[in-house]
């Protein structure tokens, strides 16, 4: 734990080039597009949009009992816009360490810079537009005092795709088949966590497997909070807090093993 708490003091003794390494690396994703950065937030809108359209508009489609709301359009887009942002952050954050192979090998920078860079340039584009989510949904429930639940929701969330996706780029470094095997999971795991139908509507006796995916948490939280407008049971939390903990150990082990061998690998 030593080494990982040493990178973390020189992550936040370095945070002015972290910031411009973000900066850059925003503008960078879209540069030569005609609109540029723009199209960061052109894509997720307009998707959430077709999500409202199709199913709440065109096809009126609703949800049964106990689900969070009865219109499908309405809850797919929360539970989506949280895990367009959790793939955006883990998904770039674990090929991180790879695409900057070659600054680290000729400069004696530290490597927990590069996924924090990535991690951060997605929060720069998604946490706008949750929280921009979080002023649609609120008249719903006349800003309801639960609504604050969504600042630490957004902070545990983009914590745990840091420690996820600092700990997949170290194993990415080692095996490269590891940004493969990550994109897989990502694609099939929006279907094992309650983002496109409510847990109720999974199998009771194998709802447990839900809570393998990290995401169950963080997707429950958001729409309790939007659809419902009450605080996350505590289950949310614990099993968030876990998720953390479980990875900061990984990690933490990760980084101690890799540290004399991380730069020869990439």
């Amino acid at each position: 734990m030593g080494t990982f708490l040493s990178e973390l003091a020189q992550l936040w003794r370095l945070r002015g080039l972290v910031a411009v390494l973000t900066r850059r690396e925003v503008v960078a994703r879209y540069q030569g597009s005609a609109v540029g950065v723009l199209w960061a937030y052109i894509q997720p809108l307009l998707t959430v949009a077709a999500y409202y359209l199709v199913f709440d508009v065109v096809f009126a489609m609703r949800l049964g009992e106990h689900a969070p709301t009865s219109r499908v359009g309405t809850y797919l887009i929360v539970g989506s816009l949280a895990w367009m942002a959790f793939c955006d952050a883990f998904g770039r954050g674990t090929s991180s360490l790879l695409d900057a192979g070659g600054l680290l090998q000729k400069n004696a920078l530290p490597p927990i810079i590069f996924p924090a860079r990535t991690v951060l340039a997605s929060t720069v584009v998604f946490g706008p537009m949750l929280l921009l989510l979080t002023l649609a949904y609120a008249p719903v429930h006349h800003f309801a005092l639960p609504v604050i639940a969504v600042l630490p929701l957004l902070v545990l969330q983009v914590v745990m795709s840091f420690l996820l996706a600092y700990l997949f780029a170290i194993m990415a470094a080692a095996l490269r088949d590891t940004v493969q095997i990550v994109g897989f999971a990502l694609q099939i795991g929006i279907f094992v966590s309650p983002v496109l139908f409510p847990m109720t509507l999974f199998p009771a006796a194998w709802r447990w497997v839900l809570w393998i995916n990290p995401m169950t948490p963080v997707a429950s939280g958001w729409q309790t909070i939007l659809l419902q407008g009450a605080w996350p049971a505590f289950s949310v939390w614990l099993a968030l807090g876990l998720w953390i903990a479980g990875a900061a150990l990984l990690l933490s082990v990760a980084v101690r093993r890799s540290h004399d061998q991380l730069v020869d690998w990439l």
